[in-house]
Formats: structure tokens, C-alpha cells, sequence
């Protein structure tokens, strides 16, 4: 069972939609990083945790686009890093963004396995 402290204004729709980050990110993309924009906003919208927060409004009435900038964030820090990344730094990125942007913490370590995903998905595009 996932441990959350959600805060925020709470509509408590029972039904989970996952959001498609792609259209609003894809403007930043350009053609060239289509394969990692789809693979970052697949991830995203899998993770449950992210979709509660944006279904029950955890960041206020603008937390779908709140989501889709944490897509943004990602891929700009994927694509325009000249540093190494670390899985550190994406669970940072992540845990920061939750904590920030939507009042919530997660605590059933899926911050942990969607920074994991996302590294996987980055190394695959450097190759």
C-alpha cells in the first residue's frame, strides 16, 4: 500500500487518468528526441503516485500542467545535461518537484523505481 501525505484541495475521483505529457512537451522536443520524450511521459504517466497528486488537484487547479512541466523539467535535464547524471539527481528532481509543486510526499519508494526507469530510459538514448 503507498504512503502519501497529499495536501492541497482533495477531489476524490475514483478513477485514475493518465494524462498523455507528450503533446504539451513535444513543442520542446523537436523531432530528433521523440523516442525519449515518449519514454518520459509513458513513465510519468504510469506512476500512480504523480497521477493521484494531479487528479486530486494535490497542486491546485493547474496540476496537469504541473505534470507536464516535471516532463519538461526531465527531459531538458536529459537532453541538455553536459554533467553526468546520476539516479540521485532524477530522485531529487522528482521528490523536489512532488514536494513543491503538489504538497505531497511519497513514501512507498516509487520515487526510487521511477528515477530508476527514467535512468534507463536516458542511457538507452545516449547509445
Amino acid at each position: 500500500m503507498e504512503s502519501m501525505k497529499g495536501g492541497g484541495r482533495g477531489n476524490t475521483t475514483s478513477t485514475l487518468q493518465k494524462p498523455d505529457h507528450r503533446d504539451d512537451v513535444a513543442t520542446v522536443a523537436g523531432g530528433q528526441h521523440r523516442h525519449l520524450l515518449d519514454g518520459i511521459a509513458t513513465v510519468l504517466s504510469r506512476w500512480n503516485g504523480l497521477q493521484m497528486a494531479v487528479n486530486n488537484h494535490w497542486g491546485g487547479p493547474d496540476s496537469l500542467q504541473k505534470s507536464h512541466k516535471l516532463a519538461s523539467d526531465i527531459f531538458s535535464c536529459f537532453s541538455q545535461s553536459k554533467a553526468p547524471l546520476y539516479v540521485e539527481d532524477v530522485e531529487n528532481l522528482l521528490h523536489e518537484s512532488l514536494l513543491l509543486s503538489f504538497n505531497t510526499e511519497i513514501e512507498d519508494g516509487s520515487i526510487e523505481e521511477v528515477a530508476e526507469q527514467l535512468m534507463i530510459l536516458h542511457e538507452e538514448f545516449l547509445q
